[in-house]
């Protein structure tokens, strides 16, 4: 081998092997790029996830209404208005709301609405039985059949419940004002 042939040999396997960096200022650029872009890359990722706004913890625990609700009284009183019968529950909306989830299906022996076989013995034992055992609980049944609602109201409850089932029971008379009470 000459050694022209040598060298041009050398030449061209130097030339397959290099990069795009030739000089020590571009080998100082990449360097900087490779560390500079990915932290910025990192730094924007983190705002990107983090930018929603979200109270820090226990921020919350001071508002006004996490002060109200800590405070505020364990039970309450609630004054209902017996002097409007109008303002009172029918005795279908009462059995709606409370007499229907045992009455409708006959769950736990309760006589089912409108069925005459098993409200008879109870209609011959009178209204104020009747009335008596759904203000006082029976059985699996609780007081006011576990209810919130007026004497008033139950008593208009037990007149539909045994209506349906076959007494004829007068609607209950709205009890009197308070204030004709007083008098």
């Amino acid at each position: 081998m000459s050694a022209t042939q040598d060298h041009g040999h050398d030449h061209s396997a130097h030339a397959a092997h290099e990069g795009p960096i030739k000089t020590p200022k571009q080998l100082i650029w990449a360097v900087g790029f490779a560390f500079v872009v990915p932290v910025i890359v990192i730094i924007l990722l983190a705002n990107y996830v983090s930018s929603a706004v979200k109270p820090s913890a226990g921020s919350e625990g001071l508002t006004d209404q996490a002060i109200a609700a800590r405070i505020q009284p364990v039970g309450s009183i609630e004054i209902k208005d017996l002097s409007d019968p109008g303002a009172m529950k029918t005795g279908e909306q009462v059995f709606q709301a409370q007499c229907a989830a045992c009455h409708s299906t006959g769950a736990a022996g309760a006589p089912k609405l409108a069925d005459a076989a098993a409200w008879g013995p109870r209609i011959k034992n009178g209204f104020d039985a009747l009335l008596t055992s759904a203000l006082k609980g029976k059985g699996s049944m609780g007081p006011q059949g576990g209810g919130d609602f007026s004497d008033f109201e139950i008593s208009r409850a037990v007149v539909y419940l045994s209506n349906q089932g076959g007494a004829k029971f007068d609607e209950p008379k709205a009890p009197a004002p308070a204030a004709s009470a007083a008098q």
